[in-house]
């Protein structure tokens, strides 16, 4: 593939003839309006997708596996630990008896904040609230104007800007996208410093290794202006942990719980289990699987530090059988997802989730996909979205375009989530007698009193007439959202930041890029 091609994609071409059109939208989209900031609840009782005794099957069979089969664990300093705590270790081969685990899962918090530098915009994790992540981890990024690229680190501070200037965006899931134009060694350094100079919201480390978690947690400290001790009682930093599936974690991922659970911080423990390759093509047996290994995800970090915040996480899916694709937005991914939360709450930790979909661009199956997966996130009761905004092609791309369209989402449901105004007013007996039979309610003092607060539009909709659309020249979803993506990067300003912590922040940083910054050989 040519360099050419690489940045043309497969919205490129499209892309490139619309690129007029999308500038003229832009300049003439006046300022946009959202939703508030605000923290979302979910005040709906979790769907039960299968019977207690159902349940209790996938928990026994988890059981069994963890007992009779095991899980490998590479790194020596997590064996000792294991073994220790009363684990039955037979070289990297770990078993856990049900006691063991029951016990260690019993000192598991169900819930705690996550801390932002800016206390505004600090989160709860766990009970009914539901936080939203931007996308994360992409290796390539793709707008309108330019299409699909590879990722870089102009394009990673746009995303970033995007995410902070977005009110559906409350916390930076990882990269948005991975800047590969920066040096691996530090590219954590440069990545997590944007983080805290260009947005004030909670964010992500990398467990690749005990020195990137460690300068994530620093880095974190530092954004806060507090100390380490006050930090391990205040979770400012979260890192996602992959079991390598099947029934495996490797060196790093446990260097990464040890070093967030002894700091106070908090893993999301997720199996990324996908039906029919890496798990079972059944989705019980795949919910077995991803069961067992979250447990003992989450088992390790209570036997690091008992009392050490976690997420159990749910990521199961199915492949297309065809072609082994990983596949989203699935009915297969949406039972999995349902079942995966009652599993969270029967071990009383809080649940991550995902919104995602295999779509190449944001198009009618980028929408479906994800509305099936935002479903099983609000049905299912997950209280953190990862991928929440912008994520494309099964993970392998973050669209600008896609991130507003999926904050437009997130801006219903959240209005959804909302309480409904059961009063004498809002019941409207009196103005349905003014209107009576046959009449209008445009003009009555009812509706006149509220029309400015009564509906918030969403911010992509055109809610025009066919023949006024068309005389604008048919703007289509992704036109409109390129031209809001555009508006909102002008908006942007960067948040405050206490001159002195950007002082420490910088000489942090430019310390340990000169010793190196962390390995690249893992």
């Amino acid at each position: 593939m040519t360099e050419g091609e690489t940045r043309v994609g497969p919205e490129g071409r499209r892309g490139r003839r619309r690129a007029g059109g999308v500038d003229r939208a832009a300049r003439a989209q006046a300022a946009v309006a959202q939703p508030a900031s605000q923290r979302r609840f979910n005040p709906h009782p979790p769907m039960q997708a299968i019977s207690v005794d159902e349940l209790e099957a996938i928990h026994n069979a988890s059981l069994r596996v963890l007992e009779e089969i095991g899980i490998d664990f590479l790194l020596p300093e997590a064996l000792e630990k294991l073994k220790a705590a009363g684990a039955k270790v037979d070289g990297e081969r770990v078993r856990f008896d049900s006691a063991m685990v029951a016990e260690r899962l019993s000192t598991l918090p169900g819930s705690f904040t996550l801390h932002a530098r800016n206390p505004d915009r600090s989160v709860g994790i766990g009970g009914t609230e539901l936080v939203v992540c931007s996308v994360a981890s992409a290796p390539n990024v793709s707008d309108l104007a330019g299409g699909r690229r590879v990722g870089n680190l102009a394009d990673y501070r746009r995303l970033l800007k995007l995410g902070q200037t977005l009110n559906a965006v409350q916390v930076f899931g990882g990269y948005p996208v991975e800047p590969v134009d920066v040096h691996a060694s530090i590219r954590h350094l440069e990545a997590l410093r944007d983080f805290v100079t260009l947005t004030d919201k909670p964010f992500h480390a990398y467990a690749l290794g005990p020195e990137r978690i460690h300068d994530g947690i620093e880095i974190a400290r530092i954004a806060r202006g507090i100390s380490a001790e006050r930090m391990r009682d205040e979770p400012s930093l979260f890192s996602v942990i992959n079991a390598s599936s099947p029934l495996r974690y490797d060196t790093p991922m446990l260097q990464g719980i040890i070093a967030m659970a002894e700091a106070g911080q908090p893993s999301v423990i997720t199996p990324f289990t996908l039906a029919g390759a890496m798990a079972p093509v059944t989705i019980a047996g795949a919910l077995v699987q991803q069961n067992a290994e979250a447990l003992a995800g989450l088992v390790m970090t209570q036997v690091a530090r008992p009392g050490a915040p976690a997420m159990y996480g749910g990521f199961t899916s199915n492949v297309d059988m065809k072609s082994g694709a990983p596949a989203f937005g699935t009915p297969e991914y949406l039972r999995a997802v349902l079942i995966g939360g009652q599993l969270a709450r029967r071990y009383g930790v809080p649940y991550r989730s995902s919104n995602v979909n295999a779509a190449n661009t944001p198009d009618a199956q980028a929408a479906w996909e994800s509305m099936v997966s935002l479903w099983g996130v609000v049905m299912g009761g997950a209280n953190f979205v990862m991928h929440g905004c912008g994520w494309m092609e099964g993970g392998l791309t973050a669209s600008l375009e896609k991130m507003v369209m999926d904050a437009d989402l997130f801006g219903m449901i959240g209005d959804v989530l909302k309480a409904l105004e059961i009063t004498e007013a809002s019941l409207a007996v009196d103005a349905i007698r003014e209107v009576g039979p046959a009449g209008h309610f445009f003009g009555t003092a009812h509706t006149q009193e509220r029309y400015q607060t009564a509906f918030f539009p969403p911010m992509l909709s055109d809610w025009r007439n066919f023949e006024t659309w068309a005389e604008a020249g048919a703007p289509d979803a992704l036109t409109h959202a390129a031209g809001t993506v555009e508006t909102l990067l002008a908006e942007y300003q960067p948040p405050p930041l206490d001159p002195a912590i950007a002082e420490e922040l910088d000489t942090f940083v430019a310390r340990r890029i000169e010793e190196g910054g962390a390995p690249t050989d893992y």
